[in-house]
């Protein structure tokens, strides 16, 4: 089967020749052998065009970067994914201004960054404290500004931008459905993603929904949680109003022939911060809306959520996800043999094995491969993957022991 076939299999629960190996790279550094140059430099380091609206990147990535990554891995027998992350609009009334306070006005130990937003339905502000570490080669930095979305934002906020129902009229003007120049964007961007795509036999995932950690985004994770407890209109209105154009952006996606798949990212909806019953209240008829959306137009719907599978795994499943990122037995509290039992053969499950994996003893990475291999290669929906991605300071003689051992259940 081509790379493209076997990974739609899997996302299906269809028959397939072998169970797919994938993994996403976050400043991945892979070996000399795999690298190439662009404008004259060495990459050293991988990304995916999924960070392109969220991440300050260490490095320049450019969309013949995801293609070259692609080749690379398929080079050695990897499957790999495009992802296209979908645009959004701002409200051209809106304008801001952007501001830096020194340590010891806002913060006593850090320079603050300010964005002030005028907007139709009245003024915003955004405050980080600018916190300076020193970030290794390969990690995602700080931005110098105040990004809407960006998680560097989330710890060091002096101000949120959304504290109380009040901002949420003028919040609405920042996260809009995408406008005809967006749409234009990410045609362009289509056109050459499916050309690459359809010559070189790669699916397409298409990122189009932020739900709760657009909330998060807006009012940190503490108000977040204040803010359902306490204000529980409030916050069905914020979430009403992300979900609006998470509506529209993964319409955008949907209908376009070149996607497979569109996903949600759901790190901060898991039960790491939420209690089932807030999550049965506000996240589950949000993803059963955009489940329905894709399926509307024959796509598959992919969610992210690393922890908390116990005991919402079914409660997705219910929503209609057709793949969930991640099972990580090393984080979440679940093991491989549950996962089968609760969930195998009803949603194909990516993951297995986490990265921390990677840097330990081979003997150690071996076992851990084996045991899902072995375990949950049983159904048509299991994908490999080192859980979550692949980072800077991941081994690639870990990767690699992985890698061989995968190749013996072929």
């Amino acid at each position: 089967m081509l790379s493209k076939e076997r990974i739609l299999a899997a996302w299906r629960g269809e028959p397939h020749d072998h169970v797919p190996f994938t993994t996403w790279s976050f400043g991945f550094k892979p070996p000399e052998y795999l690298r190439w140059r662009r404008n004259g430099k060495e990459v050293k380091h991988w990304f995916s065009k999924r960070l392109e609206h969220i991440h300050t990147l260490p490095q320049p990535w450019e969309l013949e970067d995801d293609f070259q990554r692609v080749l690379a891995w398929q080079s050695i027998g990897v499957d790999d994914v495009l992802d296209v992350s979908v645009p959004w609009s701002i409200d051209p009334e809106v304008t801001w201004k952007d501001s830096r306070v020194a340590t010891g006005v806002m913060d006593e130990q850090y320079p603050v960054s300010i964005r002030e937003y005028e907007t139709p339905s009245g003024r915003l502000r955004h405050a980080v404290k600018q916190t300076g570490e020193y970030m290794e080669p390969g990690w995602v930095l700080q931005p110098k500004d105040v990004p809407l979305f960006e998680d560097f934002n989330i710890p060091r906020a002096v101000k949120h931008i959304v504290t109380a129902a009040a901002d949420i009229p003028a919040v609405q003007h920042l996260y809009r459905p995408p406008n005809a120049d967006k749409v234009e964007w990410f045609e362009k961007r289509m056109e050459k993603v499916k050309a690459f795509a359809d010559e070189y036999s790669v699916p397409v995932q298409a990122w189009s929904a932020f739900g709760m950690d657009g909330v998060i985004w807006m009012t940190g994770i503490q108000g977040a949680i204040y803010l359902a407890m306490d204000a529980p209109g409030t916050f069905a209105l914020l979430l009403e109003k992300i979900t609006e154009t998470d509506v529209a952006r993964t319409t955008l996606a949907a209908m376009h022939p070149g996607v497979d798949m569109v996903v949600e990212r759901g790190w901060y909806s898991s039960t790491e911060l939420w209690s089932p019953r807030l999550l049965d209240k506000y996240l589950f008829p949000h993803v059963s809306t955009l489940a329905k959306v894709a399926h509307e137009h024959n796509k598959l719907f992919g969610y992210v959520m690393t922890t908390g599978i116990d005991k919402l795994g079914q409660r997705l499943v219910d929503s209609g996800v057709d793949v969930l990122y991640f099972l990580d037995p090393y984080k979440d509290n679940i093991t491989l043999e549950k996962a089968l039992e609760w969930l195998g053969g009803q949603i194909t499950l990516v993951g297995g094995v986490s990265s921390l994996t990677l840097n330990t003893p081979d003997l150690e990475i071996i076992k851990h491969t084996a045991k899902a291999m072995e375990i949950l290669s049983k159904t048509n929906r299991f994908i490999l993957h080192p859980v979550n991605s692949i980072y800077p300071d991941t081994s690639w003689k870990g990767l690699e022991t992985m890698i061989e051992t995968w190749r013996k259940f072929q």
